[in-house]
């Protein structure tokens, strides 16, 4: 069965628990749901639905309780080779410059230094820094670091993107900046991005579908949304769409009853 004809991540009836005292916590349960190659999908949900749990368990870092997670057609069995992550916290080697960054995973994978370096540069080039290869992280504002971290992370030409809150620590305008140069990106190179965002503006900005959670415990998927509005998109003009409010009201009127079911949650236990 080729690639193209199965999706690139596919869940099946995938249930997450952890260990907590006096007893064990179910994260999620009964996950269903699939990325087509090629697909950008967000999933947004109220605080502590699972969200990440499930980005931990396509990128092989996190084993579920109950079903399997298939890598086009394959049930995955250790790390995610076919996947790139780039996560929501630093994860720059502060003793390494921009390009050394970027260019660490060809180097521990033998990609001789010439060939790494070319290649590192051309991909500073595509997200604005080339000018930049020998400042180290300290040196580089919030918005350069995360410039950073994408071209490493796309460095490896993964078949899957998998993205943690990945712009969420920045401000709203390099935060737009940086969607925008995703979106050129993923236009470009056609990867399956899986997307967790608290950000429901975000997602729909970015994504050709948004799937919803429910609030935890036990949380699962509860709505599957088809995002039409027109591609190639700036994440900033799109939202001034009248297709774009009528996506973002279906979407929260799902949404919504879960982050108040979670929010009465955390309250009762505070």
């Amino acid at each position: 069965m080729s690639s193209e004809t199965v999706p690139a991540v596919e869940f099946r009836n995938i249930a997450c628990r952890f260990p907590v005292p006096g007893g064990v916590y179910t994260a999620t349960e009964g996950v269903n749901f699939s990325i087509g190659d090629g697909e950008f999908v967000s999933v947004v949900g109220p605080t502590g639905c699972g969200k990440s749990t499930l980005l931990n368990a396509a990128a092989g870092l996190l084993k579920p309780a109950e079903g399997e997670v298939l890598i086009y057609g394959e049930p995955l069995k250790g790390l995610n080779r076919r996947a790139g992550y780039m996560f929501q916290a630093e994860s720059l080697m502060p003793w390494a410059s921009a390009l050394e960054n970027v260019t660490m995973s060809l180097r521990f994978r033998g990609v001789p230094e010439y060939e790494a370096a070319e290649r590192g540069m051309d991909w500073l080039a595509r997200v604005g820094l080339e000018k930049f290869p020998d400042r180290y992280p300290h040196e580089l504002s919030g918005g350069m670091r995360k410039r950073v971290a994408m071209a490493q992370t796309m460095i490896a030409d993964p078949d899957i993107l998998l993205m943690d809150e990945s712009f969420s620590a920045l401000d709203i305008q390099t935060r737009q900046l940086m969607e925008n140069e995703l979106l050129n990106l993923w236009q470009e190179k056609k990867k399956a991005v899986l997307f967790i965002t608290h950000d429901l503006d975000e997602a729909i900005a970015l994504s050709d579908r948004v799937v919803v959670m429910s609030a935890g415990p036990a949380s699962h998927p509860i709505g599957s949304f088809p995002i039409t509005l027109p591609r190639p998109r700036n994440v900033a003009e799109i939202r001034m769409l009248p297709e774009f409010n009528t996506c973002h009201a279906a979407i929260w009127e799902v949404l919504r009853g879960e982050v108040l079911k979670s929010y009465r949650e955390h309250r009762a236990h505070v």
